[in-house]
């Protein structure tokens, strides 16, 4: 992952209204719930069947849109946002002497996405100019030069700056591996015969791009060799992802020399130059060994087969803004082929999606103020309080870690900061020209404002006030090195946030989520970072040793699961996130009983309010996905599937057990039950 190294969560939402359909049920006048009992198969028993019971009649009536991969509760919430975003920048697309100038960009830059006309028309021809300066290229010397030029187009590897693992308090630059096409190293490695049937998909697609460039069948043939060749020889040089999780493995920080060292055959004065870093003397260098494979590859491989990669990058990166046969070429491997997709996203769709990832923070400002009061931001906050002081009593009943690791663990947990809905200074695009007549010029002009961006803040100290999320996004991160958990507004919205809502579905879901980032802090990664956010072991080896003896459990527990046909999901890789539901959820639970301590609690509609809470996690993970989207995530993605977030979790928490009176025997309770935090 470029940059910073996240542990992001992607969230879920509950339907978007109860229904309270069982007769003799108890409701408090002027309580609701946020529970769709439609969405429930009460025929099912929970404690054989939690994921069933609780979202069997959702699976059932929401089939997959045929533009979509999967489709959840959580989507449902993104597509709304969309609508909302939609609204804006239409509005702000209208050409107006009184438009004020973020609402001249964001429009501009839609009006612009949206005229598909002036897009076709255009075919191939804004990929001339970068075209014509690959085919000048004389000798592999000057691929520096060309990939300083080509920033965002991912050519081999990435430059970006980060917080320096071992002074957070300072930004330096940062080299990772890249280059390739294929989601992940395994799917050039591995031989079996589903990655080797999206190996020959994949070359193919690259054949038929290199045809839309105008060459022939024959010569794109031996170019998408070429290509598959070298992105080979990358993967090689590659870190596993399991391998990424650990920090201490991705911080390597060297003088400039030793790293030119590792590949002394690219030209880096040359590349420095070009990207406005001469004088940079040292940086982290996050895979050693890449570079090294890199190095060989350049003096391996002929100069045609490098013109060949670099078209391929140029033409990779941009085929989606282009003209609709590289649109549909793209959709049909990325989105048919690896996904399962039937059809492209409506137009308007995309538009809203890229002119988040450009302009996120100038269309977050008119997205927060139509949606987002004051009262939703306090009261999300007042939820994030609750739920730290649950872990303050949690890790001071700890009966497993000593009293000097709680100290650090507390004073770590002290210092976590807590953003909410928005940033309090956003961002300043003033310096980013926007028009309505290109919109790959827009985006291209968009790469370099971010990267130079990334690169000024090389030798300043870091911006605590910086988001890695914009204000409309329906997600939510910890971030370990900044030690703060971040909740945009689009993520505290109802049905998902809902300050009116029953208290325990409210925070069987929100408060899971508050409590997952937060346990991110002290998961298997996190753990390594102190209050700081500087990689510091405050850990004893005696409690270092119990922590990993008890996260072996959660290891073993979900490598046992199958994520689709016969592929197991990685419990190695989904660690963290696995950690971090499971803390989540217990500090949830013991923070909603904190919340309704004294209350006299009513059944609604059948369900008592402990079934409630569990209910509403379980709904929180409703969803749908085509088969080959989870083959591609069982291999790419740190998550554990929906469905297994939901059983997984319950089935080891007591709590659970009591609440539904499961049998010990039952499918949904663990015999071996795993407790971290």
């Amino acid at each position: 992952m470029l940059g910073k190294t996240l542990w992001i969560l992607l969230l879920s939402s509950l339907a978007s209204s109860p229904a309270f359909a069982q007769s003799g049920a108890t409701k408090p006048a002027d309580s609701q719930s946020v529970l769709n009992l439609g969405s429930m198969d009460r025929t099912i028993d929970p404690c054989v069947d939690f994921y069933a019971y609780s979202c069997g009649g959702w699976l059932k009536k929401n089939p997959i849109p045929p533009d979509q991969v999967s489709w959840s509760v959580y989507s449902r919430l993104e597509d709304e946002n969309r609508l909302v975003l939609r609204d804006i920048l239409e509005q702000a697309a209208i050409p107006s002497s009184g438009r004020s100038p973020v609402n001249q960009k964001i429009g501009d830059y839609y009006a612009a996405c949206m005229d598909q006309k002036a897009i076709d028309a255009a075919g191939g021809q804004p990929l001339a100019a970068g075209l014509a300066r690959i085919a000048a290229l004389q000798s592999r010397q000057q691929i520096a030069g060309i990939a300083a030029d080509m920033v965002d187009e991912n050519v081999l590897f990435y430059f970006d700056s980060n917080q320096d693992f071992k002074d957070s308090s300072q930004v330096i630059g940062e080299v990772d591996q890249g280059g390739l096409g294929l989601p992940d190293r395994d799917y050039y490695l591995k031989r079996d015969s589903r990655t080797t049937a999206i190996r020959k998909a994949y070359q193919v697609h690259v054949q038929k791009m290199f045809e839309l460039l105008g060459d022939s069948p024959k010569a794109a043939r031996q170019e998408a060799k070429q290509v598959l060749r070298i992105e080979t020889a990358l993967a090689k040089g590659s870190m596993s992802r399991v391998d990424r999780r650990d920090p201490r493995k991705l911080y390597h920080k060297m003088t400039r020399a030793e790293f030119e060292a590792l590949a002394p055959d690219f030209q880096w004065n040359t590349y420095f130059a070009k990207t406005g870093t001469p004088g940079l003397q040292s940086l982290n260098v996050t895979s050693p060994a890449f570079f090294r494979a890199m190095n060989a590859e350049l003096k391996k491989e002929k100069l045609a087969g490098w013109k060949a990669y670099l078209r391929w990058r140029l033409v990779h990166a941009d085929a989606r803004f282009l003209s609709q046969p590289f649109v549909d070429e793209s959709f049909n491997f990325y989105g048919r082929t690896l996904q399962g997709a039937q059809q492209l996203e409506p137009r308007w769709k995309r538009c809203v999606s890229w002119v988040d990832d450009d302009l996120g923070e100038a269309l977050g400002q008119a997205y927060v103020e139509r949606t987002f009061p004051p009262a939703a931001r306090q009261r999300a906050l007042k939820m994030v309080n609750q739920i730290e002081s649950a872990m303050q009593r949690d890790i001071e009943s700890l009966p497993w870690m000593s009293p000097a690791t709680k100290q650090q663990a507390l004073e770590k947990l002290h210092a976590v900061a807590n953003k909410i809905g928005y940033p309090e200074k956003w961002r300043d695009y003033s310096a980013l020209r926007i028009s309505r007549d290109s919109l790959l010029g827009n985006i291209v002009r968009a790469r370099q404002f971010e990267f130079h961006r990334q690169l000024a803040k090389i030798g300043k100290p870091v911006d605590r006030g910086e988001w890695q999320m914009t204000p409309p996004t329906v997600n939510a991160y910890y971030d370990p090195q900044m030690n703060d958990i971040n909740f945009p507004a689009g993520v505290l919205q109802p049905p998902l946030f809902d300050p009116r809502s029953d208290d325990a579905p409210n925070y069987g879901d929100t408060g899971g989520t508050i409590g997952h980032e937060l346990t991110h802090g002290f998961d298997d990664e996190g753990r390594q970072f102190d209050a700081h956010g500087n990689l510091r072991d405050w850990w004893t080896p005696e409690d270092a040793a119990q922590f990993k003896q008890r996260t072996s459990c959660l290891v073993n527990q979900y490598s046992q699961y199958t994520a689709v046909d016969h592929v197991k999901v990685n419990g190695e890789l989904t660690l963290g996130e696995n950690v971090a539901d499971l803390g989540g959820l217990i500090l949830a639970y013991m923070a909603w009983q904190d919340q309704t301590q004294g209350r006299e609690l009513p059944s609604i509609d059948g369900l008592t309010p402990a079934q409630r809470f569990f209910v509403g996690y379980g709904q929180s993970w409703c969803s749908n996905t085509r088969d080959e989207t989870k083959r591609l995530w069982a291999t790419v993605d740190p998550h554990s599937p929906d469905r297994l977030r939901a059983i997984g979790v319950v089935s080891n928490m007591p709590e659970f057990q009591q609440a539904f009176h499961c049998k010990p025997d039952s499918p949904m309770v663990r015999k071996n039950q795993c407790r971290i935090w």
